[in-house]
């Protein structure tokens, strides 16, 4: 069964939320939607871990809800603007490290798809015996990845 979505400690839901936040001010929906995209799908942080490190964020005044409608945005304070300067670099390497993972699953995506597009020609064209090999070359192929990952 393929992994799931990344789990992340509590420090980078954190981490997250403020880096996005000193972009502009956002929801706890938004920052779900945005730290998704950010890092291709890799990481679906749930609303159980971010609405309460937004009130925890909140209570050490380091952001604030802003809004009078049903949505309440949240806006860096100038404590939560000096902790963003004070740690940029920390806030760079949580986005490099997504950017490089979607960068090296961008490959496998792409072969995946190729393989899939013959293996559909092959249920619609092949005959017995191409569909025989096929499904040799393919059990052949199946052991073969799951020996690298044995590595």
């Amino acid at each position: 069964m393929p992994p799931g979505p990344q789990r992340k400690r509590r420090g980078d839901v954190r981490i997250a939320i403020l880096s996005l936040l000193s972009e502009q001010p956002n929801n706890g929906y938004g920052l779900i939607k945005e730290i998704t995209e950010r890092s291709g799908g890799t990481w679906y942080p749930s609303p159980g871990s971010i609405y309460p490190t937004l009130q925890q964020l909140v209570d050490e005044e380091l952001i604030e809800p802003t809004g009078e409608d049903k949505r309440t945005d949240f806006q860096l304070t100038d404590a939560g603007k000096e902790w963003v300067q004070a740690h940029t670099e920390e806030l760079a390497t949580l986005w490099q490290g997504a950017n490089a993972r979607i960068k090296a699953d961008a490959g496998l995506h792409e072969s995946i798809a190729k393989l899939m597009g013959v293996i559909h020609q092959l249920r619609f064209a092949a005959n017995d015996t191409q569909r025989a090999k096929a499904i040799e070359t393919l059990d052949e192929t199946r052991r073969a990845l799951y020996a690298i990952l044995a590595d």
